[in-house]
């Protein structure tokens, strides 16, 4: 463990870091249909925008991790922070969808920094017992951020159009910048900085082999997925095929986020008294039914646009539970790798994101189906994903 006196206080910051990937991505979902027009790029290819965010966001994660437990978790953050506000003037300047994308992938490689060693910095600094707790209380804050982002981000491109969205993000990043500096000191002093840049990267391998790590991994991101196949067709889904106005989508999409921010609330609260696998199972089973109920309507055509809203309420919703307890669990199996288990299991969290968000986009028609499809196939693997982990310890 770390020797920082009160870890407590640097929640809320912790919290801060873990949403740059959310923020970055929900407050310019509204204005997704204004961009394509603005830019007179086809719809198909602004939605590449999520899709590249999420690339980076992988490639990032994958390097962070194990790279910040050889070297420590602060230099890296520092620096990722740094390279996001440099992309985010590449955003603002944008005059293509080409180099939209291109800034967004630059942006995401910066800003998978912050999300994955935040997560490593909370197994520095608390006990295993406290870690899922803690999460959860990370995702709660979290959640409420994301909660205000495309409300601000609706109404923020009536008055001042889509580039001033950019320009919060920045702003956003450089504060994240100052405080890390100021707040968060070296927290990671573990065996592994002794160890070669190869046998950093070999504990990928290590923890990739083992079925219970790769069922809790599987489990959050296939969870992930399903939320950002929804995240990418929404937009559309909402604004152009059942006609609702960019406000009110942001309306409908903070519903979810309220959804995620309760379960999340009682998570915390419960978590040590029921158990962290509990309840996984009973998120993977409401995640489950829900997706099955959104492709019957999808396919159907049944209840409109509010069986759409119900359905994707009750599989968004579990996705904050999910993520908090499988990390929890998963780090608890390696408390000397917590930087390569973090890298690996967001990683492949924002990988299987950007795969569904590329599904969507290359099968998107205009109705609600592609994105009913994915997001019922993914309820169905994250049941399946938590088999091999149902005798595993308890986090």
């Amino acid at each position: 463990m770390s020797s920082v006196a009160n870890p407590h206080r640097l929640i809320v910051l912790l919290a801060a870091l873990v949403a740059f990937g959310p923020l970055s991505i929900d407050m310019y979902l509204p204005s997704l249909p204004l961009i394509a027009a603005d830019l007179e790029a086809p719809e198909s290819s602004i939605q590449l925008t999520i899709s590249a965010f999420l690339v980076g966001l992988f490639i990032g994660m994958l390097f962070y991790g194990p790279l910040s437990d050889k070297f420590g978790r602060r230099g890296l953050l520092l620096g990722g922070i740094s390279l996001y506000l440099v992309a985010s003037i590449g955003c603002i300047l944008a005059d293509s969808a080409d180099t939209l994308i291109a800034a967004r992938f630059l942006q995401a490689l910066g800003g998978a920094a912050a999300s994955v060693l935040a997560r490593a910095i909370v197994r520095d600094l608390f006990p295993i017992n406290e870690a899922a707790r803690v999460l959860s209380l990370m995702h709660l804050v979290t959640m409420i951020a994301t909660l205000v982002a495309p409300l601000v981000g609706g109404y923020l491109i009536l008055v001042s159009g889509w580039r001033s969205l950019f320009v919060v993000l920045f702003i956003f990043a450089a504060l994240m910048l100052v405080f890390s500096a100021w707040k968060i000191p070296e927290t990671h002093h573990g065996d592994s900085r002794n160890a070669s840049i190869l046998a950093v990267f070999k504990a990928y391998l290590h923890i990739a082999l083992q079925p219970v790590a790769l069922g809790y991994i599987l489990c959050m991101s296939l969870c992930f997925a399903g939320m950002f196949a929804y995240i990418t067709a929404s937009p559309f889904v909402y604004i152009e095929y059942f006609g609702v106005a960019p406000q009110n989508f942001a309306w409908l999409f903070s519903l979810n986020i309220g959804g995620i921010i309760v379960l999340v609330s009682l998570n915390a609260r419960y978590v040590k008294q029921v158990g962290t696998q509990k309840l996984l199972v009973a998120s993977a089973v409401l995640a489950t039914l829900s997706g099955a109920v959104l492709l019957f309507g999808g396919m159907t055509g049944t209840g409109g646009l509010w069986l759409v809203v119900a359905a994707l309420l009750g599989y968004v919703s579990v996705t904050g539970v999910m993520g908090a307890n499988c990390m929890a669990s998963l780090l608890a199996r390696y408390p000397n790798q917590a930087g390569a288990a973090a890298g690996l299991a967001v990683a492949t969290q924002f990988g299987l994101g950007a795969l569904a968000s590329s599904a969507t986009s290359r099968f998107h028609d205009g109705t609600p189906l592609p994105m009913a499809l994915i997001i019922g196939l993914t309820g169905i693997g994250c049941l399946l994903a938590l088999i091999p982990t149902r005798h595993s310890r308890p986090a």
